[in-house]
């Protein structure tokens, strides 16, 4: 492989790693509430 050829695979690694380990930490840091089931939603009368 050429210089290029390996400059733009690690790049291209970098990204795809980098936006995976920041979506972790963002749901680490902000988890997503849990939708409520048919049992948690108040009844109508």
């Amino acid at each position: 492989m050429s210089a290029s050829a390996i400059v733009m695979m690690i790049v291209a690694m970098l990204v795809v790693w980098g936006g995976l380990a920041l979506a972790i930490l963002n749901l680490r840091g902000h988890p997503d509430q849990p939708e409520p089931g048919p049992d948690d939603v108040p009844h109508q009368l």
